[in-house]
């Protein structure tokens, strides 16, 4: 079987409405990247950074893959693919893709900063109890 590795970014998921970090209105233009997305950011205000990281979350659950998402499943009835992306949402799973490099994390999982080897399943708002 043919093997395809496919890169994919936020291009893809931007069209199933998921806000970008760096485009126009993207959402570092409203955040300072150090205060939510840096160790530092986490130490300074950790409350910060989940209620930001807790909004990607949850704007997950109003969106849908697209027809690109749907078309790189497609190609798995014929071809070994991988998909190696940088988004950290995971419409490349809803819409059916199996072998999936989140280069940049997954929204949906959260590692403790307590136990190192714990990661948390996103069902509901993570909190600082959480965490610390």
């Amino acid at each position: 079987m043919k093997k395809i590795v496919i890169l994919s970014g936020a291009g893809i998921s931007a069209e199933s409405g998921i806000s970008t970090f760096r485009d126009a209105n993207g959402l570092w233009e409203g955040h300072d990247i150090m205060q939510v997305a840096s160790p530092i950011g986490w130490r300074n205000n950790p409350e910060l950074v989940l209620d930001f990281y807790n909004k990607r979350r949850r704007q997950l659950h109003t969106v849908v893959p697209n027809a690109a998402h749907y078309g790189i499943q497609k190609l798995e009835e014929k071809y070994h693919v991988t998909v190696v992306t940088q988004n950290v949402d995971n419409l490349h799973e809803v819409a059916g893709s199996q072998n999936i490099i989140h280069l940049h994390g997954e929204l949906f999982k959260a590692r403790s900063t307590k136990y190192e080897d714990l990661v948390y399943e996103w069902k509901t708002d993570l909190n600082i109890g959480d965490f610390l």
